[in-house]
């Protein structure tokens, strides 16, 4: 494995303090904190380390900003859009290495969540003018009825680590366009990209105040006053179930609008007459895309019994090829898991799963050297109830299962407390709709191993989040609706009998 760390140029044209009202500044307690490479566990640079302080100064900022930015025209909110989706385009190759130093995907990886983060940007640049409302004549025709849609108002966006480009644009994009202020407070692992991201949006003519930027190694201490102060009218945030069932806890005391992706277990199902060539080329992406950190990562993979084996089979072949790397490497299909933290808890989770009976098929052992690296690795013979089934893997490990009827994997599937995303594989037109409505999933990848596009709304039920980011609804998230009831006076011409 490559663990060179050359300097790079990009790293130092990123801003590092805290975005306040139009200007960058050191946080106000002068503390910093590391942002690290993990394919090789070096320093990288050090990022202004937000307080409490920050954070007020920030809303303080996006309060002041909000009744100016959502006066301003929707066909301007949406050419500051469109113009940051075109900068990015043009800085793809910058954006995608800082991407990987700071993530660790593979370039090739990273350029792709360029272009989706920008899609995000243009989608909505597009959505901005298309925000309307109703006009009707009352039941008993004494008024007339005006709804009309509003911003909701000042927001704060909490964002993860595996999308450090997509996640901040897939909020910050609907929220521009319907003409909210923001507070972003970015994952502590991945704050350069967000940096730059605002950078293009300022470039782009986002006026000042509208968008912050708080980075910070202590989240809750800084957060939690944010959701609790009335100013404050939405939270949106990505990342695990148990952080936003607190974040869900606070919010509730302002009752405070909320949308929440959150952690998922995505079953990925073979079925007997499924193309099994097809399935092998959905299953490396839906559970190896970002290194497996990603909560639509298929989790539990169930083939039939008919076609386990051969399934298993190929599956092992393709990870068994793969090259695991420096994402900086044009070599590298696999780069690291995102620290040390992760790759011991995934670690851990194999052994318990491997002690426990499960067989091994490939991997499952941790190479020597510098870096957080996990090696593609497939188990079968997974026991009932074991964690491995039960928790998010989030990194690149298939935990294959077999099944013999479509009611016992349906069962399965959709024995958890998430309902995320479901894969399913099958040419059986009539089973395909069947089972794609009996899962119990917010989205369904049909013959296909990755769902996301702006244009759809992705989310989850159950425990697997509250609302719904892209498609047309996604720009609802960030929208009031109002109505206005018209008194109308009597007519002075009398009904026709």
């Amino acid at each position: 494995m490559d663990t060179a760390q050359p300097q790079y140029d990009v790293i130092d044209q990123v801003e590092k303090g805290v975005l306040i009202d139009g200007k960058w500044r050191p946080g106000a307690g002068g503390a910093t904190f590391p942002v690290e490479n993990p394919a090789t566990g070096e320093h990288l640079c050090e990022v202004a380390d937000a307080t409490l302080k920050d954070a007020s100064a920030a809303l303080d900022a996006a309060s002041a900003a909000q009744p100016g930015w959502a006066a301003v025209p929707p066909r301007r909110r949406g050419e500051i859009l469109r113009r940051a989706h075109d900068l990015l385009l043009e800085r793809i190759e910058e954006f995608a290495l800082l991407i990987t130093l700071e993530m660790g995907k593979s370039l090739a990886e990273s350029r792709a969540e360029v272009h989706y983060g920008a899609n995000y940007l243009r989608w909505f640049a597009e959505e901005a003018v298309r925000i309307d409302g109703t006009w009707k004549v009352s039941e008993d025709g004494t008024a007339r009825v005006l709804v009309t849609r509003q911003p909701v108002g000042p927001c704060l966006l909490i964002t993860p680590w595996n999308a450090p480009l997509a996640m901040p644009a897939r909020k910050i994009g609907p929220a521009v366009a319907a003409g909210c202020t923001m507070v972003v407070k970015p994952a502590q692992q991945t704050p350069l990209t967000t940096a730059a991201l605002a950078g293009v949006l300022i470039e782009a003519g986002l006026p000042s105040g509208v968008l912050n930027i708080v980075p910070t190694s202590h989240a809750a201490p800084v957060t939690e006053p944010l959701i609790r102060d009335g100013r404050l009218r939405k939270l949106s945030f990505t990342g695990s179930t148990p952080v936003g069932r607190l974040l869900l806890a606070q919010a509730a005391e302002t009752v405070l609008r909320t949308s929440m992706e959150l952690g998922g277990n995505a079953p990925f199902i073979v079925c007997e007459d499924a193309d099994l060539d097809a399935a092998v080329e959905g299953a490396m992406t839906a559970k190896l895309r970002n290194v497996g950190e990603a909560c639509i990562a298929a989790n539990r993979l169930y083939a039939h019994a008919d076609v386990a084996e051969e399934f298993t089979r190929r599956l092992v072949a393709r990870m068994s090829r793969l090259t695991l790397g420096a994402g900086t490497d044009p070599a590298t299909d696999l780069g690291p898991l995102i620290d040390d933290r992760q790759r011991r808890r995934l670690a851990d989770l194999v052994d318990e799963t491997v002690a426990a009976g499960a067989q091994v098929r490939a991997g499952a052992r941790m190479p020597e050297g510098r870096g957080y690296f996990y090696p593609p690795t497939v188990l079968t013979d997974i026991p009932t109830g074991a964690r491995i089934t039960r928790e998010e893997i989030f990194g690149p490990v298939a935990a294959v299962q077999t099944f013999s009827t479509e009611e016992e994997v349906l069962r399965a599937a959709n024995d958890t407390e998430f309902g995320l995303v479901s894969y399913l594989y099958t040419r059986d037109l009539n089973r395909a709709l069947r089972m794609s409505e009996r899962l119990e999933s917010g989205m369904v990848g049909l013959n296909r191993g990755y769902v996301s596009d702006p244009s759809a709304p992705f989310g989850g039920m159950k425990q697997s989040g509250v609302g719904r980011e892209g498609g047309n609804t996604g720009i609802d998230e960030y929208l009031e609706q109002k109505y206005v009831a018209i008194d109308m006076a009597p007519s002075s011409v009398s009904a026709v009998s």
